[in-house]
């Protein structure tokens, strides 16, 4: 599978592309069962019974695993990030063709079957969260979103990932409708966020010091910070929902988030993250005047033109 001209132009100009039927169902489903099969048997969430599947989940069926997360309305396995089924589904020879259509000539990094999997150091620093680079070798996880029921509806609020990758994929694992919880993005917000960085595909850290609480983790430049809330003001969300099997590319800077899920559907997805094999070297490099410096020459030459119908396609309006 390739991308076309204006597929690529959408994602150099967006910072986002819906690729629709790109993973196996058959995959899905088998993602699916392994999923359901790593709740225990004694939790009130029931595969078979709708009615169970309206979050939060309850305090007696709560996990706070770094590998295996069930808390509020967000259920996140990462124990099988590098299981076979995750690694044929999400880096089959199709997708990675097309990733590496977009990220040029150096090689993809390639998962390790049975490898580590993310979470299993813990939390980045003590109450923070989990770094999805931390000894990972494979796929982020399966992500499932349980229905909000009478939970009132709240605004969006984007962001962007500090660890060290270039190309993000989701991957939906069965039909998602609109308001079902599908992966939001901030178009063009990768041309306006890349620059407020210090490093392109990386961000400094702080350590986690018991006599000095009050600044650790990530560390986020001001222009950052302003950028991102009149982002927030000026930019609509595209919610990225669709049907089993699509996925979403999207640009290490583009801002984004999980989206509120006010169906009484379980939005399931896939995560993954691409990147090439030269990243050591690539990610400590401060933004360039040409963002797309060392992505392919395919990208570099797309003069980022697409057509009205295409954009509609892609959750947008005129471009």
């Amino acid at each position: 599978m390739k991308l076309n001209t204006e597929q690529v132009a959408f994602f150099k100009a967006n910072g986002y592309l819906m690729v629709p039927a790109a993973m196996d169902v058959q995959l899905c489903a088998e993602a699916q069962d392994l999923m359901w099969d790593a709740l225990p048997a004694s939790a009130r969430l029931v595969r078979s019974d709708k009615a169970t599947h309206v979050g939060p989940f309850s305090q007696a069926d709560e996990s706070f695993d770094s590998e295996h997360i069930r808390a509020g309305f967000r259920w996140q396995l990462r124990t099988v990030g590098t299981s076979q089924t995750l690694l044929n589904l999400v880096y089959s020879d199709a997708i990675c063709a097309m990733a590496q259509q977009l990220l040029g000539d150096s090689p993809l990094t390639r998962p390790v079957l049975n490898g580590g999997t993310m979470g299993r150091f813990g939390p980045a620093w003590p109450g923070g969260p989990t770094d999805p680079a931390q000894g990972n070798e494979g796929a982020r996880g399966i992500y499932f979103t349980l229905p909000y029921g009478d939970k009132a509806r709240e605004p969006d609020a984007c962001h962007t990932d500090g660890h060290p990758f270039q190309l993000g994929i989701v991957g939906l694992l069965s039909d998602v409708p609109k308001d079902g919880g599908a992966f939001k993005v901030w178009p063009k917000s990768h041309q306006r966020l890349y620059p407020t960085f210090q490093m392109q595909y990386d961000q400094p850290r702080v350590p986690y010091y018991d006599h000095l609480p009050s600044h650790k983790g990530i560390i986020h430049s001001q222009a950052y910070l302003e950028e991102v809330a009149k982002l927030e003001q000026d930019t609509q969300a595209v919610e990225c929902y669709g049907s089993m099997g699509d996925i979403v590319f999207w640009h290490h800077r583009t801002a984004h988030m999980a989206g509120h899920n006010y169906t009484d559907i379980i939005r399931q997805a896939v995560l993954a993250d691409f990147w090439t094999t030269d990243l050591d070297s690539s990610r400590l490099v401060p933004p360039q005047p040409n963002m797309w410096a060392d992505w392919s020459t395919e990208i570099q030459a797309n003069d980022g033109t697409y057509s009205a119908k295409f954009a509609q396609s892609q959750g947008l309006g005129t471009p």
